[in-house]
């Protein structure tokens, strides 16, 4: 087994406890203060680049085996790109800090590189399979807009620097954000999501219709809302755009349902079960903010409600989704690269016996509590509650991820 994978999943360790060893420094202070600036984007970037998207790029060098049956195209590139990735991020970390653009934009280029360069490998590795179906193609589309979300980040940089596209700055911003997130995370965990959940719950004979018509309706979300904000015509068309997103969820979350209706294994594990209880949280919320944005168009773009939503869908689905999937990730990697020659012997480990699954649930349960204070604290716009909610959460999320690295220790 390469070791790619482990490469990018431990980098993206220690990328989390970084993010919410700030966020304890901060009191997660930030939150409640203008974002874009040196330490918003600081703390963003952590957030996105240094965890979840790294952790990420790690379960996609790892599941694409699984996806495809076949090798990624060629690990030498995987190795390229996580060096060019890896040292792009930490310097663009450094960047905000300082708020040095020429370090920043320098940064940028070698985190642009190692995307490229993931988007190369991952589309010469899907084309060479040709195995076309919802989970390939939303993969493939998570990669597209990977790689558009760094392009627009690269070009907002060298407006930085030479300052000649004031509007047309404002309007990359708002695309670069809402297509790495809805884009990139979206897409590639509903996508991963058709693979993953029935091989935990031992799923078979499953109408796949459903995971058609979401990734239909979940990039109709996407190029509707960079569409919008390319144009400047946001108020209609970013409704639009999430009608067709919570369209989507509903179809996603009823999708999850069939999965589970056609199971042979009643526990898969509390984190594959918290993956679908936070789907549905999302679905919720997506229908209660359409319910609610519908009174005025430009509700949608207030600051709190745009803050609230992106702790909701970041900080809540797409955080505890991939937390949720490590909880099972992690310990078949490495229970498969120590004993995997090893099985059935004598003295050979069980894979449950890797993590401890009672920590796994109290663990997001408690997370769970604490995004949902931090949540309550940004509706009602009181700091001290955010402090409580923030803190809180990273404490625990510290030590719910130290849970996960000690399998490494086994």
């Amino acid at each position: 087994m390469s070791r790619l994978p482990f490469l990018f999943i431990s980098t993206g360790i220690v990328g989390f406890v970084m993010y919410h060893a700030f966020s304890l420094l901060s009191l997660t202070g930030w939150l409640g203060d203008e974002l874009r600036g040196p330490e918003g984007w600081f703390h963003a970037h952590l957030f996105v680049l240094g965890w979840a998207t790294m952790l990420a790029m790690g379960a996609v060098y790892q599941l694409i085996h699984v996806i495809l049956q076949t090798n990624i195209y060629s690990t030498t590139l995987g190795y390229s790109h996580y060096v060019l990735f890896t040292i792009g991020a930490v310097g663009m970390f450094v960047g905000f800090i300082r708020a040095d653009v020429i370090w920043i934009a320098g940064s940028a280029t070698l985190a642009l590189s190692g995307i490229l360069l993931f988007g190369l490998n991952m589309a010469i590795t899907l084309f060479q399979a040709s195995q076309w179906n919802p989970v390939t193609i939303s993969a493939a589309c998570a990669c597209l807009y990977l790689v558009l979300t760094g392009v627009s980040g690269m070009l907002m940089g060298l407006n930085f620097a030479v300052g000649d596209w004031n509007d047309l700055h404002e309007r990359l911003f708002g695309a670069h954000i809402w297509m790495g997130t809805l884009g990139w995370f979206g897409m590639l965990i509903t996508g991963f999501s058709y693979k993953m959940l029935p091989m935990f719950y031992l799923s078979h004979n499953f109408s796949i219709r459903l995971q058609k018509i979401v990734l239909l309706l979940w990039n109709a979300a996407v190029i509707t809302g960079v569409f919008a904000f390319l144009t400047g015509i946001k108020g209609v068309l970013l409704w639009l755009a999430l009608l067709f997103l919570t369209a989507a969820l509903i179809c996603y979350v009823y999708h999850l349902e069939q999965i589970q209706e056609k199971r042979h294994k009643n526990n898969p594990g509390p984190g594959i079960r918290w993956t679908v209880y936070v789907s549905r949280a999302l679905a919720v919320y997506a229908m209660a903010l359409l319910i609610y944005s519908a009174q005025g168009l430009e509700l949608l773009l207030d600051s709190r409600v745009v803050l609230l939503s992106g702790w909701v869908y970041l900080g809540g689905w797409v955080s505890l989704t991939i937390l949720g999937y490590a909880s099972k990730i992690v310990p078949f990697l490495w229970w498969t690269y120590k004993y995997g020659k090893l099985a059935g012997r004598p003295g050979t480990p069980l894979m449950a016996s890797m993590l401890s699954e009672q920590r796994i649930h109290w663990g997001i349960l408690a997370m769970v509590a604490a995004s949902l204070l931090l949540v309550s604290g940004i509706l009602i716009n009181l700091a001290e509650v955010m402090m409580v909610g923030g803190t809180l959460l990273s404490m625990i999320s510290i030590v719910y991820i130290a849970n996960i690295a000690f399998v490494f220790r086994r």
